[in-house]
């Protein structure tokens, strides 16, 4: 199953973006990356970050779902965003922080989710 990313290139400061399987690991799609950002290196480890926000939210009893999670590096922004019909998969979106509007970037995101179809 691949997962059409190609909407997500135009966000001011892209990087790449991958579509996760979080308790796999494996990504479903990937677009950009490359020798500065691998994605599927990217995309196991985040998993790890989604697992662990649910443990902790387990743990604190929230009845509530993760929207999105930001990680904020020097130079970079990394989006990571559960989909709302399957919160097993997410959306994974790296940023040059010095392009990205971080706001923009959330609303693109978001919108872009309504189009990810895993049956396909």
């Amino acid at each position: 199953m691949a997962v059409n990313l190609d909407a997500l290139q135009n966000v001011d400061g892209f990087i790449g973006a991958a579509v996760v399987d979080s308790e796999s690991g494996m990504c479903l799609g990937t677009l950009g990356g490359g020798p500065s950002l691998d994605l599927e290196v990217a995309a196991a480890g985040n998993c790890e970050v989604v697992r662990a926000k649910r443990k902790t939210m387990a743990s604190l009893q929230l009845k509530d779902r993760i929207e999105d999670i930001l990680i904020t590096l020097g130079k970079y922004y990394h989006l990571i965003r559960p989909l709302e019909t399957n919160d097993g998969v997410f959306i994974y979106l790296a940023l040059n922080r010095n392009q990205a509007n971080l706001a923009m970037a959330r609303v693109t995101l978001r919108e872009y989710e309504k189009s990810v179809d895993l049956a396909a």
